[in-house]
């Protein structure tokens, strides 16, 4: 297969590494195009009023790999290769392993999703891969299971991206593959003001991850179900984020279209009495 990696942590980040010399040494065709330094948290940002920059990197590295630094953004590297780099279309979009996880709300701010997000954009199925822990450093299992499920891309009916998420214990306490739905995770924003050298005042940010509840659950839920349906659905399909945490990888088909589709004939009808 003809795989274009990206992520966003950046180009000698241990997580691309392994996933790409993983794919690499299975025989398949990898490129790498990412940023050139850590872009996490960048969404699905794209550069518009300053050049793109990209060099190839050697001697980083499995020999059959090639491989660019980009100055830009998770997204810019994507849409980049695909459009200026690469001779051909790769038949997937990955990107990652990325150093903790993307579970619920997250996606709508990592970089890691949205460079995958990207070739979907380009009706490329993609997978977005993260490890649940920003201090463990085993890649391999993350690495090892992407290599299993990338066949099964082919099989889907349409075109979707697959966020995967991997627990951060010994492969032989994982305790399956789970397909979820999204959780809720919402977090405290908490900004500490500090003062610098010269006496001007910034802000870091350093937010606290909220626990979902029961009550969260149920928003995003299509609203033509019953009480009874919702039940179902949400036994059927338990979050990301509680899967996680009961040591399953978690698969989750993602979609650019946010439209609510089950709020538009409500909506209609308010706006139109």
């Amino acid at each position: 297969m003809k795989l274009l990696i990206s992520n966003d942590d950046g180009i000698f980040a241990a997580g691309i590494h392994t996933l790409a010399n993983t794919l690499a040494e299975r025989g398949h065709d990898v490129t790498v195009v990412c940023p050139d330094r850590e872009r996490s948290a960048t969404g699905h940002g794209i550069t518009m009023h300053r050049p793109l920059r990209a060099e190839k990197v050697v001697s980083v590295y499995h020999k059959k790999i090639q491989s660019w630094a980009c100055s830009g953004t998770p997204a810019d590297c994507v849409k980049l290769a695909l459009d200026a780099l690469l001779d051909d279309p790769p038949d997937y979009v990955l990107s990652g392993i990325n150093h903790g996880a993307n579970l619920g709300n997250d996606v709508l701010y990592s970089g890691t999703v949205s460079a995958a997000m990207e070739g979907l954009l380009e009706g490329i199925p993609s997978l977005a891969v993260s490890l649940a822990s920003f201090t463990h450093s085993d890649f391999q299992p993350a690495a090892d299971y992407t290599c299993e499920l990338l066949p099964y891309l082919s099989q889907l009916k349409q075109p979707l991206l697959l966020n995967l998420n991997i627990p951060a214990i010994a492969q032989s306490k994982i305790q399956g593959v789970k397909v979820v739905r999204l959780g809720v995770r919402r977090y405290r924003d908490l900004f500490e003001k500090r003062i610098d050298p010269r006496g001007k005042t910034y802000y870091w940010l350093a937010g606290e991850v909220l626990e979902e509840s029961d009550n969260d659950l149920l928003h995003g839920l299509p609203n033509s179900l019953s009480q009874s349906q919702n039940r179902d659905f949400m036994t059927r399909f338990t979050t990301d984020v509680r899967a996680i945490k009961s040591g399953y990888i978690t698969v989750t088909p993602l979609h650019y279209d946010l439209t609510a589709y089950s709020d538009l004939s409500a909506l209609q009808e308010l706006l139109s009495s």
